[in-house]
C-alpha cells in the first residue's frame, strides 16, 4: 500500500498548482481515489473524488476551479488547482478506498502535501 503526494507549495491567489499522487498498483485499483484537505483547526474534508469508471465529484467550494484526473499508465492521481484563494490553504491528502467523498469511506491515506495561498 503506497500513496505518495507531491506538487504542493506556495502560490499566489489566482494562481495554479497541480498535485500528484503516485500509487502502488493494488492501491490505485481501489474502487475510488480522491483528494481531501485539512486546514488548521478544521475537520478533514473531501475535495474531489473519482470512481474506478468515473464520474468525478467535487466539493461545492472547488467545483469549476479544481479538476481531478488519473493516468492509468503511471498509476498516478492528479488534482489541478486553478484560481486558488486563501481558503484553499491546507494540507492536501491523497486517498483510496470505497467511498472517497467522506473520510469514513477511505481505506488508505497519503502523508499529505502542504498548499499555501497568499
Amino acid at each position: 500500500v503506497q500513496l505518495v503526494e507531491s506538487g504542493g507549495g506556495s502560490v499566489q491567489a489566482g494562481g495554479s498548482l497541480r498535485l500528484s499522487c503516485a500509487a502502488s498498483t493494488d492501491t490505485y485499483n481501489s474502487p475510488c481515489l480522491g483528494w481531501f484537505r485539512q486546514a488548521p483547526g478544521k475537520e478533514r474534508e473531501g475535495v474531489a473524488a473519482i470512481n474506478e469508471h468515473g464520474p468525478e465529484s467535487y466539493a461545492a467550494s472547488v467545483r469549476g476551479r479544481f479538476t481531478i484526473s488519473k493516468d492509468n499508465a503511471k498509476n498516478t492521481l492528479y488534482l489541478q488547482m486553478n484560481g486558488v484563494n486563501e481558503e484553499d490553504t491546507a494540507m492536501y491528502y491523497c486517498a483510496a478506498g470505497f467511498v472517497c467523498t467522506h473520510s469514513a469511506g477511505v481505506r488508505y491515506w497519503g502523508q499529505g502535501t502542504q498548499v499555501t495561498v497568499s
